[in-house]
């Protein structure tokens, strides 16, 4: 995965985002270190968990971590902050599914008044009460390092929308189109940035039979958490959520969905399924040669 991020800054990429996840093959639980040894190797690359498990951490230390990536980097670290998928997540670190938005929602409003303030006096309900307290190191951006809100839900759109904090649609297994009706609440709410993070592949040949099988491997393992509930249709999921193609078949697609949801950020997801090293990074370096010149937006 550092080395990954290494080759998208040489590629042109602007970010890397770095999930998290427990208890699973997924790997990565603690993505702010993962963060720091990318921020030694680059020198460009905005820096972004991909997403915080917010309500499963003190908004205390997510607000010196976050604060400290941003001194380390230059000022070039943020926060993606979402509810997550897993259950079995929420009940190992003890947290009532009643509890999960209302936690979620507390802790937000408390790091981000961490993050602006100093000599921060607050009380809630899911946390022991601060008095006259600052964190440090202090964050690098002003008034604090991008927070983004995690969610496909028309609920947490409208949260994000009242604090005006930018939306970062959930990689799903679902078609985009999907959320066409939450981003457009989002935006009559006001003006504000979305993201989506889109499964891609891209080789000059043969790319759907190259990526077809480890795609059907990720869908496989992550369906019970990210599908509808349904089976997934792997034809149907490569015309739609799942992008793969030449490099101007691929930048179209992406170009339409941009034009589709008003994009303002794509995430652009390669290393799925196992698939192997020297593909991941072939496909990450041709994306920056061929790819991204004929992105529109």
């Amino acid at each position: 995965m550092v080395d990954q991020a290494v080759v998208a800054e040489e590629a042109g990429f602007t970010g890397v985002a770095i999930g998290e996840h427990h208890f699973t093959r997924y790997i990565i639980s603690a993505p702010e270190l993962l963060l720091a040894t990318i921020a030694a190797q680059t020198t460009t690359l905005r820096l972004s968990t991909g997403v915080t498990l917010l309500a499963h951490h003190d908004p205390v230390r997510v607000a010196e971590e976050l604060a400290t990536l941003d001194v380390l980097s230059g000022g070039r670290a943020e926060l993606i902050v979402a509810r997550g998928v897993s259950k079995e997540t929420d009940v190992a670190f003890g947290i009532a599914p009643a509890d999960l938005r209302p936690r979620l929602h507390e802790y937000l409003r408390l790091l981000l008044k961490l993050l602006q303030e100093e000599n921060v006096t607050w009380h809630g309900t899911f946390r022991s009460p601060l008095e006259n307290v600052t964190t440090t190191p202090r964050p690098i951006q002003r008034p604090h390092p991008t927070l983004w809100v995690g969610s496909g839900s028309a609920a947490s759109a409208d949260f994000a929308a009242e604090l005006g904090m930018p939306l970062m649609l959930p990689s799903t297994l679902r078609d985009p189109g999907s959320y066409v009706d939450v981003v457009a609440g989002y935006r009559r709410a006001g003006p504000g940035r979305v993201a989506l993070p889109s499964h891609v592949f891209v080789a000059e040949n043969d790319a759907r039979e190259r990526w077809r099988p480890y795609l059907e491997a990720y869908a496989s393992f992550a369906s019970p958490w990210r599908g509808d509930g349904r089976a997934v249709d792997i034809g149907r999921l490569m015309e739609g959520a799942a992008i793969c193609g030449d490099p101007s078949e691929v930048a179209d697609r992406l170009n339409a969905q941009q034009k589709l949801l008003g994009l303002d950020t794509h995430l652009v997801l390669i290393d799925i399924g196992g698939l192997p090293r020297e593909e991941v990074l072939a496909a990450i370096r041709l994306f920056g040669e061929k790819v991204i010149p004929q992105l529109t937006g």
